[in-house]
């Protein structure tokens, strides 16, 4: 009897504390309409998406990236379907780039409630052919560029009195992935550096939410860069991203990205495969790597020199990729512009 009176003692309490949770998630949700909301690397994939999930609820949106005939394909996408689009050309990862790009927002709109640090390189293939360089433009575009963008945007969004800032870090920027050494270091200190500022900047009604996808099919593969075997590398990496057990849509991330933006949410852990495997690492950390290793030993090995020249993913074609296999990615570099210029 007094077990079971503990336990459903014990029941209560957590339905209790949900429902508290679920009340302050709910008060502390964002109007987006008429919101303004900026998006570095928004011309195309997953940018390019939270661009349409932000606009289809109103937000007023601007699109950072390098490309401008990118942002003009991004712009027009936008506006046929009624959202309100403005685009920059801007190098985020150049020095006062990232700075910039925000003081350009608020001059054009007066003020900016919505930050997205998107913008993003993958470079893949052995550590071994990987340089120094590889990382520094890593860390520039994943780490020195958001930090900017945040010391920029935070004293605007103190003065409107709140705003939220989405730092898309990575499945990557938790458990380390072979043949993506750059991409995930500079993801983890992403991650990190995300994940320390929220907490300082609650009193400010500024949240911060960290998100960490998993395989998602944007399209990107294709304008990722490869190393060592280079189509090799591509084929394995266009291939997964295409097995639908293991990516998710990325229209349907995008819309839970944007959900948890809006709501403040601290995290946002996207598709069932990664949640599993962030906790499968937490859990067993040895046997996590020691699956890696194993995955390692079937991925293209290292060659000779010429393994130190990056291609494309558009330059790394074979009978593998693109293929019925890649299908998938396929439409959705399509869809997302990220298919090169005709």
């Amino acid at each position: 009897m007094i077990r079971r009176d503990a336990a459903l003692a014990a029941g209560g309490l957590a339905i209790g504390a949900a429902l508290i949770a679920r009340g302050l998630r709910a008060r502390r949700a964002l109007d987006l309409d008429g919101a303004v909301a900026l998006i570095t690397g928004g011309s195309r994939g997953l940018g390019l998406l939270l661009a349409r999930e932000l606009g289809r609820q109103g937000a007023r949106v601007v699109l950072a990236a390098r490309d401008a005939e990118e942002l003009d394909r991004a712009r027009t996408d936008l506006e046929a379907t009624g959202v309100d689009a403005a685009v920059l050309v801007a190098d985020v990862g150049a020095g006062a780039g990232a700075d910039r790009v925000v003081e350009d927002v608020v001059a054009m709109h007066g003020r900016i409630d919505v930050l997205v640090n998107n913008a993003g390189i993958i470079r893949v293939g052995p550590v071994d052919h990987m340089s120094i360089a590889d990382f520094d433009e890593a860390m520039a575009v994943h780490f020195w560029a958001p930090l900017r963008t945040m010391r920029a945007a935070i004293p605007h969004m103190r003065r409107q009195g709140g705003g939220r800032i989405v730092n898309i870090s990575s499945i990557g920027g938790k458990i380390g992935v072979p043949h993506l050494v750059p991409y995930c270091a500079s993801k983890f200190a992403l991650t990190g550096l995300s994940t320390s500022m929220r907490p300082e900047l609650l009193s400010d009604d500024i949240y911060i939410t960290t998100v960490s996808p998993g395989m998602m099919r944007t399209g990107s593969p294709f304008n990722a860069w490869f190393k060592g075997q280079h189509r090799e590398e591509f084929a394995w990496f266009a291939i997964s991203g295409s097995i639908p057990w293991m990516s998710i849509g990325a229209e349907r991330a995008a819309r839970q990205i944007v959900d948890a933006a809006r709501h403040g949410d601290a995290e946002l852990v996207v598709s069932l495969p990664a949640r599993l495997a962030v906790t499968a690492y937490g859990l067993a950390p040895a046997a996590m790597a020691f699956a890696m290793a194993a995955g390692n030993r079937l991925l293209p090995g290292v060659t000779d020199s010429r393994g130190a020249t990056a291609h494309s993913g558009w330059q790394s074609g074979s009978k593998w990729a693109p293929s019925t296999l890649t299908k998938l990615t396929d439409d959705a570099a399509a869809r997302n512009n990220e298919l090169p210029p005709r």
